[in-house]
């Protein structure tokens, strides 16, 4: 099965190539568990695909972030799940677009190279949700040192990073002109700072990402660790959020494509009344409507990809690329459980595993109303509905 845009063929090869090392099964005794896919990252990291974005003068490849979602695609077009290492692409762009120099050569270098891993971002709150100008965590500068308090939720990975991006304010929402200025973000040393200010609640949930609730009680950051000027700090995250859901949308798109392909592949194997059961036009049309569906969202995820890349404007279509993928997936993994009947629901035959997996993206990392929200507003100029 191909897809009407793929002008990637070598890098999504090579790949492909990883995963003999790491078939379905791995995935499925790693869900069962609920560990961590250490091997397939480590595999992943030593290879460079997590340096990606990386410019090659920090020890990266220098690719796009068009290359860094083909790589994000692949990763669950081939049985695996990006959500356990997708946050050193997007968290890495933060320091690599705002970052100060000292902060590029300090920490780029050991980020491509593995020794450092920068998975975790820090910026929802459970009073706040996605309304992140009203958040409640501060960060007061006391002589050379920000101390920090208050609270997060819903962060992954910290169990897995070294380094986290924290989204804190730094001056009251009362004394700002704008209630998205006066926030500040920082790089922060999980090794420090867990069990010295810092501490972390697992959730339990019902996918295998891991995710936690974060407490600060008196966090002491350096100075040198805010990256960019203070009070800037939700531009600075916004722009890596358009780049966090193009490759989101790339993973919705790779989890998609691999439902159409579990389902093609039963629908011609699986024979009831003597015949395949894709012979049926109900069994075969909504698995054709699903694949049209991800092909239509795949072009705006290119598009979302082409404007990231040339630095332009792409907050419309890095929202509109995750909505459409989502969806696409979405539906895709339901004609698959559908097209498997029982079977579908048997650990066995993975279609399960991926079918919780892909869900999660119709509620994060931004959920499906609040981008026909941004859509109303930013793109249609309708008046602001929140």
């Amino acid at each position: 099965m191909t897809t009407l845009v793929d002008d990637h063929q070598d890098l999504r090869d090579a790949i492909r190539a990883l995963f003999a090392d790491f078939p379905d099964d791995y995935f499925l005794k790693i869900d069962e568990a609920r560990a961590y896919p250490e091997a397939f990252v480590d595999a992943l990291t030593k290879a460079g695909w997590l340096a990606a974005l990386i410019p090659e003068e920090y020890g990266g490849s220098g690719l796009g972030l068009a290359e860094a979602s083909v790589i994000m695609e692949e990763i669950n077009r081939n049985g695996g799940n990006s959500g356990a290492c997708h946050g050193q692409m997007y968290n890495m762009s933060t320091v690599l677009r705002h970052g100060s120099d000292e902060q590029k050569a300090r920490y780029l270098p050991r980020i491509a190279s593995g020794e450092l891993r920068l998975q975790s971002m820090a910026v929802t709150e459970p009073t706040t949700g996605t309304d992140t100008t009203r958040i409640r965590t501060t960060a007061v500068k006391k002589s050379d040192r920000y101390v920090v308090n208050g609270q997060k939720v819903w962060i992954s990975r910290v169990q897995h990073s070294d380094l986290m991006i924290l989204l804190a304010r730094t001056t009251p929402l009362s004394e700002v002109r704008k209630k998205s200025e006066g926030m500040s973000i920082f790089i922060v040393d999980l090794h420090e700072a867990i069990g010295k200010g810092l501490s972390v609640r697992p959730i339990a949930n019902m996918v295998n990402h891991e995710t936690n609730e974060l407490f600060f009680d008196a966090l002491e950051i350096p100075e040198e660790n805010l990256i960019g000027e203070e009070g800037r700090g939700f531009k600075y995250i916004l722009d890596g959020l358009n780049a966090e859901r193009t490759l989101i949308a790339a993973e919705c798109m790779g989890d998609g494509y691999w439902f159409i392909d579990r389902a093609r592949r039963y629908a011609g194997e699986r024979e009831v009344f003597g015949r395949p059961i894709g012979a049926n036009q109900g069994v075969q049309f909504p698995i054709a409507e699903a694949y049209i569906e991800l092909e239509a969202a795949n072009l705006m995820r290119w598009e979302a990809c082409r404007l990231f890349d040339a630095r332009k404007p792409c907050g419309a279509q890095a929202n509109m690329a995750k909505h459409l993928a989502a969806k696409a997936s979405w539906e895709a993994a339901n004609v698959c459980l559908q097209t498997h009947g029982g079977f579908g629901f048997a650990t066995e035959y993975h279609v399960e595993r991926k079918f919780r997996e892909t869900r999660l993206y119709q509620v994060a990392p931004i959920s499906t109303n609040l981008i026909f929200a941004y859509v109303a507003e930013h793109v249609l100029g309708l008046p602001k509905s929140y």
